[in-house]
């Protein structure tokens, strides 16, 4: 049997392989297209698809066009006027720099494409059938660029069979363009999508320039907009700003979640990591955040050369994008405080929607204050209710229900009743709030804990037979590698082996855990993302169970003067609006609203 010998593939073959990178759907056409587009400095893009972006993808720009002497070099593969030679890649600005968008499709497309730059007297086409040539030269135009591609697959029908069902294309397209759209808010973007046939239903939006809430309300939702605050952190070189969902925003995919290093839209295991963890102590069990962030550092840092589609990209420091991407999430989430916001937008005949509303209000100067008994009485061995901040207005005499107030109504307000001992209604400037008593003395019970506990230094326990744990070679690299930071979240873990490690002090308060799965798992996460919060994490857990376990019940009467000291100390409580399952502790109705809902005025 002969020796196989080595061939030089034929150009238009390597086309084809380039292709199935590049071009592996209608969406992916689209969104080449849309970089190339912004590249060229448009400041309208306009894209037209049909039967799902198979039969046609149309996409037309205004920006600065491509010359009639360099339409023929364009359809070349790594034929590109963005980098000159291998040092440009350490530093891509770019959204596209390969050179292999139009030499792809043109492959497996019928594709034309016609172009003009400022001031010329024309434009010129130039039009493409599976890797031949069938039409060249100059064309009425004006300054931009249009791309229609036809019959996506003609020459490849097998490839076709691969693609999924037309409305999928479509909303794969879809989801492109607004995801696009995020990045370049000065940008104008129109979509027209129609089906194979007259009876198909067509899809269109616009998303004119520089209207950011109009956009974010088209991509996400108008609820999105009422519930989110604006990010902006930076720290040396490094920056990150966009809009984060407060955590009573959530949803149940990860759909809504939309990351730009750069401008350029990816997907990242550390960056999904240390957003995961900025929420996981205000975010319902089981949901997901909703963000639109934007993460800016020097090119040098971030290579975007690591993907086909480029989707991913590689950072040079990823603990420290980590770290300054969770800090920043952290310190924003921390800050929100409860504020009562009226609700006058309810449609006649309804009820307006509860809502939970957030914002940066800090309690006025406060002195000391009331320490009331915890539920059951002083010696119930729970933990109290401790007003830490009593303010003037805090004081109310239960008697006459009269308010003593000295100042502004704060804003959570004034308890009035208690509901079937389980809720607190007060009222506040606006209208009626309503709380639930132990999901907020949970959360207020729960961050004096972390608070107490960061404060001591973390105590451990030294076990009487150290715990033997088998791990990968990495891993044990790693217990080596960091075994002075191990060692100040209470670990001390020593390697004994090329796959084995030895447990032999713990913190304190984990003293019950499964020790060894709290290694595998803390190992395990370290060797992923470059970081881990699987300690602090179950020390938080164990925190969160005793403010869970030592907060007012259900039914546990408490006066007027109590209920406002649990009010005041909400007021100045970060995560407020949320216990420590991420249940929310408290609902607002303005009096617009409950005016409709008695036909008040009407």
């Amino acid at each position: 049997m002969s020796v196989p010998r080595v061939k030089r593939l034929a150009a238009f073959v390597a086309d084809q392989i380039a292709a199935g990178e590049v071009v592996e759907r209608p969406s992916s056409i689209v969104k080449e297209l849309i970089e190339n587009s912004l590249d060229a400095g448009a400041t309208q893009i306009d894209v037209r698809t049909e039967a799902g972006g198979v039969a046609l993808t149309w996409v037309q720009d205004n920006g600065h066009g491509i010359d009639a002497q360099d339409l023929e070099l364009a359809f070349e593969r790594h034929a590109t006027s963005k980098i000159v030679d291998a040092k440009d890649l350490l530093g891509v600005e770019s959204l596209g720099f390969r050179g292999e968008a139009l030499a792809s499709l043109s492959s497996v497309a019928r594709v034309k494409l016609s172009s003009a730059i400022a001031g010329s007297a024309s434009g010129a086409v130039r039009e493409v059938h599976g890797g031949k040539l069938v039409h060249q030269g100059p064309i009425a135009h004006n300054q931009g660029t249009t791309v229609d591609v036809r019959d996506l697959f003609f020459n490849i029908p097998a490839r076709r069979k691969f693609l999924k069902t037309q409305r999928t294309e479509m909303s794969r397209i879809d989801q492109v363009v607004r995801r696009l759209s995020l990045a370049h808010m000065g940008v104008g973007f129109s979509l027209q999508q129609a089906g194979e046939n007259a009876s198909s239903k067509a899809r269109r939006f616009a998303l004119p320039a520089g209207r950011i809430n109009e956009r974010l309300t088209q991509v996400l939702s108008k609820s999105f907009v009422d519930e989110s605050v604006v990010i902006e952190e930076s720290r040396d070189d490094y920056r990150l700003h966009g809009w984060v969902g407060l955590p009573n925003h959530h949803r149940r995919q990860t759909d809504q979640q939309f990351f730009y290093v750069n401008g350029r839209a990816i997907t990242d295991k550390v960056v999904g990591h240390a957003i995961r963890q900025a929420y996981a102590d205000v975010m319902f069990h089981g949901r997901h955040a909703v963000f639109v962030l934007f993460l800016e550092l020097p090119p040098a840092v971030v290579d975007v050369n690591v993907h086909p589609t480029k989707h991913e990209v590689r950072f040079r420091d990823a603990r420290r994008v980590h770290d300054f991407i969770f800090g920043s999430l952290n310190r924003v989430l921390r800050e929100v405080r409860p504020d009562a916001v009226e609700n006058a937008s309810a449609p006649a005949n309804t009820a307006q929607e509860p809502t939970t509303q957030y914002n940066t209000w800090k309690s006025p100067s406060a002195q000391p204050g009331l320490v009331l008994s915890g539920p059951g009485g002083s010696n119930s061995g729970l933990l109290p209710l401790v007003a830490e901040h009593s303010p003037a207005w805090s004081v109310l005499d239960s008697t006459s229900k009269t308010l003593q107030a000295h100042m502004d109504t704060p804003p959570l307000g004034f308890a009035i009743a208690q509901l079937h001992g389980v809720y607190i209604l007060a009222q506040n400037q606006q209208g009626l709030v309503m709380v639930d008593m132990h999901a907020a003395h949970e959360r207020v019970t729960y961050e004096k804990l972390k608070a107490q506990a960061a404060k001591q230094y973390v105590s451990r326990q030294r076990l009487l037979v150290p715990a033997h744990v088998d791990v990968s070679v990495a891993e044990a690299d790693l217990v080596e590698d960091m075994a002075e930071q191990l060692q100040a979240v209470g670990l001390v873990v020593e390697r004994v082996g090329q796959q084995a490690v030895s447990v032999r002090e713990i913190p304190a308060l984990l003293s019950q855990q499964d020790i060894q799965l709290m290694i595998t798992d803390l190992l395990a996460e370290l060797a992923e993302f470059g970081a881990s919060e699987e300690i602090s994490r179950r020390q938080l857990d164990l925190l969160a169970s005793v403010a869970c376990h030592g907060s007012v019940r259900a039914n546990r009467a408490l006066s007027l003067l109590e209920m406002n000291t649990l009010l005041r100390e909400m007021e100045h409580t970060e995560n407020a609006g949320l216990c420590n399952h991420g249940r929310p502790t408290y609902f607002t109705y303005a009096m617009e609203a409950l005016d409709k809902l008695f036909y008040r005025g009407q």
